[in-house]
């Protein structure tokens, strides 16, 4: 790869930043003061968005860079924001010959979105590279309930199984009644309930509590959200062996220790 671009006495670099959300959606925007289009695919001119400054090494320290911007883009809004729409999105830094954006690209980073914090109408996002997943415990640590996510890869379930397509009748709050419900409400409690239309179409909402044919959500359905909108249920599951034996009869993949001894166990004494 030839970097000649970076020699020059005049620099002719910018910065590009794809993002790419979790819904599918992919933005690109530059810091020059031009739109540029690279492999058909365009970078809008974005100079309020300017990242800090990045270190690049070959150690195993975390990687991360802050992202600062102004909300002046109808592309990042703060609807979007406060709904986690940009929760877990990916995002590729790179640098440009702006004269000839077609011709070689300097990777700089990439990660996954981490910590948003707003103030006011700017926003400063922390972007996680690849090496700080190495924090994670390399060894799980025991629990009397299940540490997999219902349907993921340790549960083993198929999630289509366990989803519900329907049609929202009432909103009151955070309370939703629902025409798919058929008296079920307790069967998804601890799952999830998607919007499939409007507006908020591919936000997705935790289920706390239900009886018969209302649910509970933990926040409240925003304001374009009407009733007659198609809604996609997720079933879920409260992670006890129990449930997980008698109900989706999954013991073989629970992930968890019902039976070991707890600290309890020093306490005990005769008559207690």
């Amino acid at each position: 790869m030839s970097l000649d671009w970076l020699d020059r006495d005049v620099t002719t670099s910018t910065y590009l930043w794809r993002l790419e959300r979790a819904d599918g959606i992919a933005l690109g925007f530059t810091s020059h003061d031009r739109d540029l289009v690279i492999d058909t695919f365009p970078y809008r001119a974005a100079p309020g968005m300017v990242p800090s400054s990045i270190a690049l090494s070959d150690s195993l320290d975390i990687d991360n860079v802050e992202i600062a911007g102004v909300m002046t883009s109808a592309a990042i809004a703060e609807t979007d924001l406060l709904a986690g729409r940009w929760d877990g999105a990916l995002l590729y830094i790179s640098l440009v010959d702006w004269e000839q954006p077609n011709v070689e690209l300097l990777p700089l980073i990439c990660g996954e979105f981490g910590e948003i914090l707003r103030s006011g109408d700017s926003f400063t996002v922390e972007m996680l590279g690849a090496t700080s997943f190495l924090d994670e415990p390399v060894a799980p640590l025991t629990s009397p309930t299940c540490r997999a996510e219902f349907g993921d890869r340790q549960c083993k379930l198929s999630l289509h199984q366990h989803q519900r397509e329907g049609r929202i009748t009432t909103i009151s709050e955070d309370e939703v009644g629902l025409d798919a419900l058929n008296g079920a409400a307790a069967d998804f409690i601890f799952g999830s309930l998607r919007i499939l239309g409007g507006p908020a179409c591919g936000l997705s909402y935790a289920i706390i509590d239900g009886q018969d044919d209302v649910v509970r959500l933990a926040d409240q359905l925003p304001p374009s959200v009407a009733p007659d909108t198609r809604i996609l249920l997720t079933a879920g599951c409260n992670k006890n062996f129990a449930t997980c034996r008698d109900r989706f009869a999954n013991s073989i993949n629970f992930r968890g220790e019902p039976y070991l001894p707890g600290n309890d166990l020093l306490t005990r004494y005769p008559g207690a």
